[in-house]
């Protein structure tokens, strides 16, 4: 992997990254695909609204359909025939978020499966060595997502055994790695206490990882905390690689993140959103199982060009969603991934423009979360 950083707008930034199996233009927000498909959506369709990058998920793909089906595919990408670069979490949140039990010290993580209740263990040298056989593109760290709140001691020690696993997950990344142009990312971990974060981000900055993430935000945390970790975080990571923001998020949020320099986001939130009715416009969410859509007639959104508006009406949409017709919620993923991959593609432009800041102020006022 290549980063190529092509401009700035004060802080906010367009770079570039390379790959052999394709380029990918920053900020980027990238559909997750938990399960090697992003619900409802074909290959063709996500590379015919834009996408350049898409994620899949480690800890749910060692679970079903398990290491030795993807193998036998020579990897995800030919599993699930998407040809562009994939990222995949190694799978630290979801043990954190999804497991009733579990077993973590500084060497292992054993966890009951979802599907049947069996323990399974994880290491930093497993995950990177199921990454490794599911070929994606960028592989992330085993490491250990911090709850919020956190006690100013329970961050510190789950940040120093994430600094263990960086380093083990890196030295089986490069004991594993052959000639392919795929890249390894450190995740910052140390709760919402600054101190911490910039103690963590010397760390991993002392490891030649290919780009930075920053971890445990979207955890439930305000705001205003979470922008006193990005603010405190951004103006002291290198320029010369890319930052990625974990999990994040609603438009604003993208919005205020690109702000002080972020570059990559996924979120469930347009894809997950979508199958429960909420749609994503330029004036703020709208719901579409609410009875004023009975007889509306209007698109999702008159500002927006994509199949679904182009062609039905809310009404309609609402009609699907109540017969619980599968269409329904291809349509509404459909015009949410649009509209999310449009909104990246708008941010880019302004910040070529040097003009974000006044895109942004625009974009909010005219936005209701």
């Amino acid at each position: 992997m290549r980063f190529e950083l092509l401009q700035q707008d004060d802080t906010s930034r367009l770079g570039k990254l390379h790959f052999l199996r394709g380029e990918i233009q920053t900020p980027v927000f990238m559909p997750v695909g938990t399960y090697g498909t992003v619900k409802t959506m074909t290959p063709d369709d996500l590379e015919s609204l834009g996408a350049e990058i898409i994620l899949s998920n480690t800890y749910h793909l060692m679970i079903r359909p398990g290491e030795e089906v993807i193998s036998s595919h020579q990897g995800l990408h030919q599993f699930m025939a998407w040809d562009r670069p994939i990222l995949t979490d190694s799978g630290g949140y979801q043990i954190w978020s999804l497991s009733t039990k579990r077993t973590i010290n500084d060497d292992f993580v054993e966890f009951d499966s979802p599907v049947n209740g069996d323990m399974i263990r994880l290491t930093p040298e497993i995950a990177m060595r199921i990454q490794k056989t599911l070929g994606s593109d960028i592989q992330m760290v085993l490491d250990e997502c911090t709850h919020y709140p956190a006690t100013k001691d329970e961050a510190y020690v789950s940040m120093k055994r994430s600094e263990k696993w960086a380093e083990k997950s890196f030295q089986a990344y490069e004991d594993l790695k052959d000639d392919s142009d795929s890249a390894i990312f450190g995740i910052i971990q140390g709760g919402m206490y600054s101190d911490l974060r910039l103690e963590n981000l010397d760390f991993l900055s002392s490891i030649d990882f290919d780009g930075l993430a920053i971890g445990g935000l979207s955890v439930g945390e305000p705001l205003a905390e979470r922008m006193e970790v990005l603010e405190t975080l951004l103006p002291q990571m290198t320029q010369d690689k890319p930052r990625y923001l974990m999990g994040l998020g609603k438009p604003i949020d993208i919005i205020k993140a690109v702000e002080v320099g972020v570059d990559m986001f996924d979120c469930v939130i347009p894809t997950r959103h979508a199958r429960n009715g909420q749609i994503y416009t330029h004036s703020g969410v709208l719901r579409i199982r609410n009875a004023q859509y009975t007889n509306d007639i209007k698109p999702f959104d008159e500002q927006c060009s994509c199949y679904s508006c182009k062609n039905f009406s809310r009404s309609y949409v609402r009609h699907l969603f109540n017969c619980n017709e599968i269409l329904g919620a291809r349509l509404a993923t459909i015009h949410n991934l649009y509209f999310y991959l449009g909104l990246m593609e708008n941010i880019r432009d302004a910040i070529s423009k040097h003009c974000f800041k006044e895109f942004a102020k625009s974009f909010i006022e005219n936005y209701q979360q």
